[in-house]
């Protein structure tokens, strides 16, 4: 594993109690970042923030009055990881019912907002900060069956180039990834088929690893990604075409 030094910073990552998350927490907390770990999974959060030696708080994260509670609480934060999120399962547009999609829209894009908005004028204040969101080829592409999940992810794309561009010469750089899919918990949500058409988009063959996932967000989340703001990094095994 190529080092990456995070010493001295403090890092929040949403939905660290699996998966993507996870593997982001492990590795920031191996380059010596001090990690927090918000996830809506109490029990699951407190596990690993003490395989970490870190801390967990269960948050709402769509909920303004918890976020801002949990916020107060971490004290400065350097680095802040928008992880968490849901698929809402699998379905054409008009098989979806109304409440899912909004279910969907609150965790993989409201939250971000309410988040960021939370976190970034401390960020500002102290002239230092890394942003990372994940989205995903699906935010790109547009996956059949999962227009909720899609919209939700591409809208989390925009909002992270907005973002970037407002922050510009602040010190506080948001940049976000756009993965295929990776093997974890959040298959569960999914039908089969869907996790068929998913591998078969992907011309490496396989599914995505959540330590690839997490080396390239340790990166960005570094001093070293400096001149990247409101970008969006690939990391789809071949998939994306722009």
């Amino acid at each position: 594993m190529n080092r990456i030094d995070l010493k001295g910073r403090r890092a929040v990552v949403t939905g660290g109690a699996q998966g993507i998350g996870l593997a982001t927490a492990r590795r920031f907390a191996a380059s010596g970042a001090d990690v927090i770990i918000w996830d809506i999974n109490g029990d699951a959060a407190r596990a690993a923030a003490e395989e970490l030696g870190g801390t967990a708080r269960q948050v709402e994260l769509t909920d303004d009055a918890d976020v801002a509670a949990a916020s107060a609480e971490a004290g400065a934060v350097d680095i802040l990881v928008n992880n968490a999120g849901i698929t809402g399962g699998n379905a054409k547009l008009w098989e979806i019912d109304p409440a899912t999609w909004r279910q969907v829209m609150q965790v993989n894009l409201t939250a971000p907002y309410v988040i960021c908005r939370a976190l970034v004028p401390g960020m500002i204040a102290r002239g230092y900060g890394r942003i990372v969101n994940i989205a995903s080829i699906a935010g790109k592409e547009g996956n059949p069956n999962a227009s909720h999940y899609s919209a939700s992810k591409a809208g989390l794309i925009a909002l992270t180039k907005s973002l970037g561009k407002e922050l510009a010469g602040t010190g506080v750089v948001v940049n976000c990834i756009t993965p295929a899919a990776a093997r974890t918990p959040i298959f569960d949500q999914m039908k089969q088929e869907h996790i068929d058409y998913m591998l078969s988009k992907i011309p490496l063959n396989r599914f995505l690893e959540p330590d690839e996932a997490a080396a390239l967000i340790a990166w960005l989340a570094s001093e070293d990604c400096a001149f990247s703001t409101g970008a969006v990094f690939d990391i789809s095994g071949g998939r994306a075409t722009y």
